[in-house]
């Protein structure tokens, strides 16, 4: 008797795609959102429907593929033509010269750059092949949710850093493009156009759903330390810890950063509670505190500078200080939709040839503790759903040294 015939990997995948979009409709249905669409208004996805949302991106990304000729794929792997559509659109504006919920035509976008009629088209209808604007009748181009964010000065300002900042440091490192033995922070902040470029591309990144700082606020159990003090490393201008002073009146915090980052911050009716110093997080940590915390901070900085600002706090930690760290949790190979450790991977790389520094799995969170010392000891780990970083509590059990 033969064997029952093997379903081909397209009928698998089709099958997948039709039953993860009935349970997405299903959900939306449920909470009362509306369908998903490609309009300048349309609405955010709901969390809930990430698990169906996962599969229908997996198998949508492999039935595409495997219905593409290796060279194509290949070639569109290689090719840079979205990043120069996208540079053209971002340094001259163009989609800010798009009336939100209006129209216009190619001709009158031209007028307002130094682009020819017949480029603006080429660009546009270019974008319009990765759902960034429409064209509902020849010559005549509508944003759509896209080409929408891309309009607002700060999205164009992230878009421009990372083309012309951090694009042309993947060919060969961002000290070799820019000809300097200073880092991108020296680079970038002796010049006052990238500097506040880049500020403006580091606040989207930052304030993108995934990055809310309810992720912090919410999900540790900030509650049962009490009147703890806090000392937010890195903190800039004091966003998270004036979140987290109004979520919990109980708690004390110091945000540290740079002088120039410090120096005009303020935290307004909550300064009682929420102080700012400028410090440099490589300088000894002098502040003897219970709790440490660092927000994006680890993933700019190489394994060999982690540890210098790890040991940096050795000289205030007492037994049991914690140090709370919100940071991206790369995963293992595999162990997430397709689609999310692909986006993973770009982030790994980018962080290489920027800052020649790197994205951790737990597992190399672990080993970069311990190798700045062995009583730091991993307890917690927070993984919120719908969140780009997870949350990770390590102890200092340290028993040489008394506590206070």
């Amino acid at each position: 008797m033969e064997g029952t015939k093997p379903v081909p990997r397209i009928i698998q995948l089709a099958a997948t795609i039709s039953s993860s979009v009935l349970k997405i409709q299903e959900t939306l249905d449920i909470l009362g959102a509306p369908s998903p669409s490609f309009d300048e208004n349309a609405s955010p996805l709901p969390i809930d429907i990430g698990k169906a949302q996962d599969a229908v991106l997996d198998a949508t990304a492999e039935l595409y593929d495997l219905l593409t000729e290796p060279s194509n794929i290949i070639h569109r792997s290689a090719r840079s033509d979205k990043s120069a559509c996208l540079q053209v659109i971002s340094r001259f504006g163009i989609a800010g010269l798009i009336p939100p919920d209006g129209q216009a035509s190619f001709g009158e976008i031209a007028k307002k750059t130094p682009l020819t009629e017949q480029m603006v088209g080429r660009i546009i209808r270019h974008a319009a092949m990765m759902r960034i604007f429409y064209e509902p009748e020849p010559g005549i181009v509508k944003h759509t949710k896209a080409s929408r964010m891309l309009a607002r000065p700060d999205v164009r300002d992230w878009m421009r850093a990372g083309i012309e900042e951090l694009g042309p440091a993947g060919g060969k490192g961002f000290s070799l493009a820019n000809d300097t033995t200073g880092s991108i922070y020296d680079v970038i902040a002796a010049d006052p156009d990238r500097a506040a470029r880049f500020g403006n591309a580091m606040k989207v990144m930052t304030s993108r759903p995934a990055f809310d700082l309810s992720y912090g606020t919410d999900y540790y159990d900030w509650e049962s330390l009490r009147e703890a003090q806090v000392v937010d490393v890195g903190g800039a201008q004091g966003h998270f810890a004036i979140a987290l002073a109004k979520r919990y009146s109980q708690l004390r915090i110091i945000v540290q950063d740079m002088t120039k980052m410090v120096e005009n911050a303020d935290a307004g009716d909550l300064a009682d509670r929420v102080r700012f110093m400028a410090h440099d997080l490589f300088d000894p940590q002098p502040i003897r505190a219970d709790v440490y915390f660092f927000r994006w901070i680890f993933h700019n900085w190489s394994d060999k500078y982690c540890i210098q600002i790890l040991k940096a706090q050795m000289p205030a930690l007492k037994p049991g200080a914690r140090l709370i760290v919100q940071e991206a949790l790369m995963p293992e190979t595999g162990s997430v939709a397709y689609w999310k450790e692909r986006d993973f991977r770009s982030m790994d790389l980018e962080m290489a040839y920027t800052f020649n520094a790197r994205e951790r799995t737990l597992a190399d969170w672990k080993a970069l503790f311990v190798a700045a010392d062995p009583a730091f000891v991993l307890k917690k780990v927070v993984d919120p759903p719908g969140s780009a970083m997870g949350l990770l509590e390590f102890v200092w059990e340290g028993w040489n040294r008394p506590a206070n």
